[in-house]
């Protein structure tokens, strides 16, 4: 486990240092696999936002396009329509010293103009792979910035993805991005690493990667996982969705104690309750 983890997402603010934080689920979508539809309005996911700020949440994650398995895309003035009021509005209620605001988004007009509305955050699944403005976005407003590996499109990700060596491949892959954001001029400071959990794995692959989480700290950069609620517990521990949250607490805690500085979840009430302890027991 790290002591004391520092994230400098730009704008002034600066994260930590401290050994954990949590980025609290925001999805203005009506399809996402865990809670879609639950908050598809822009004024049922402000308050959604308000609830996981007033439960512990470090960060609010808002996404206007799912990038569950097999997804449909969403056009850019869709998703601008769903994100930018609840960023907005969040960063009006919130102030300045609220929770940090990510925008989920893989498209380079909607980072910009979520960081322009509040945001100073961007979590990408494609690592800049999509879209090939973003790498300017990110470069013009240093935002915090969350590299992601992926295996294909959400849309095709899941229909056969192999490996060699899953590990090893993906640190390769942060390796080559890192160098690619440095020249695009997006200082290191800002960026995060997130391996990737179910985009193009199989189960054995997001097993791996798990197992061998602290392999990616050689890079010098502090980890970020989005294992909440996720289908490799269903397919692990034959659960439906809603039945998860255990088994999603109990990795939480297994990868906090490993190093993983930054989880995103859906549940963050309880996950501030499994960080605490495992700052208690793990000093």
């Amino acid at each position: 486990m790290t002591g004391g983890t520092v994230w400098n997402v730009g704008g002034g603010r600066v994260l930590g240092p401290s050994p954990f934080f949590i980025a609290g689920i925001v999805n203005v979508t009506p399809d996402s696999f865990y809670d879609g539809g639950r908050h598809a309005s822009p004024e049922q996911a402000v308050q959604h936002g308000l609830k996981l700020a007033r439960e512990g949440a470090d960060i609010l994650d808002v996404g206007g396009e799912s990038t569950r398995p097999f997804a449909p895309e969403v056009s850019v003035d869709e998703e601008l329509a769903r994100v930018i009021p609840v960023i907005r509005s969040l960063a009006q209620e919130l102030g300045p010293d609220g929770p940090v605001l990510s925008v989920d988004t893989s498209k380079a007009p909607v980072a910009r103009a979520a960081l322009e509305a509040g945001a100073l955050m961007v979590n990408d699944v494609s690592a800049c792979c999509f879209d090939p403005g973003l790498a300017e976005v990110l470069a013009e407003h240093q935002p915090g910035y969350v590299l992601m590996h992926s295996q294909g499109r959400p849309g095709d990700m899941q229909k056969d993805p192999c490996y060699q060596d899953v590990v090893a491949e993906i640190l390769a892959f942060f390796e080559e991005r890192l160098e690619f954001l440095a020249r695009a001029g997006l200082l290191r400071s800002r960026v995060v690493l997130d391996p990737g959990i179910g985009f193009g794995k199989t189960l054995e692959h997001n097993l791996a990667i798990l197992a061998g989480i602290e392999k990616f700290l050689v890079l010098g950069r502090p980890l970020y996982l989005g294992l909440s609620n996720k289908s490799l517990w269903g397919k692990l521990l034959d659960l439906p969705p809603d039945g998860r949250q255990t088994a999603t607490q109990v990795a939480t805690a297994l990868m906090a104690a490993r190093g993983v500085a930054v989880h995103r979840v859906h549940e963050v009430e309880l996950t501030r309750q499994t960080l605490a302890l495992v700052r208690a027991v793990a000093g």
